[in-house]
């Protein structure tokens, strides 16, 4: 989970991703961010997030991505 923060505070250090639920709902994240953490994830955790999974729902919080990519690490 450390490395996901990480990803996103750079992104944006104004942000407290530990405690926010709505970053894709109240547009803390937009398409370009999305895509820079995809990048970022698939870098950093070897997992692929496919169009299927770019939802907002696993978008909306570090602890929603988290869960996705230890989804996404279990299928390999």
């Amino acid at each position: 989970m450390e490395e996901l923060l990480e990803i996103l505070q750079e992104l944006h250090p104004d942000v407290n991703f530990e405690e926010e639920e709505h970053l894709i709902d109240d547009k803390i994240l937009d398409s370009f961010d999305i895509i820079s953490i995809i990048s970022e994830i698939a870098e950093q955790f070897d997992v692929v997030i496919s169009a299927e999974h770019i939802l907002p729902e696993n978008f909306n919080s570090a602890k929603a991505l988290y869960e996705l990519i230890k989804q996404l690490e279990d299928e390999d």
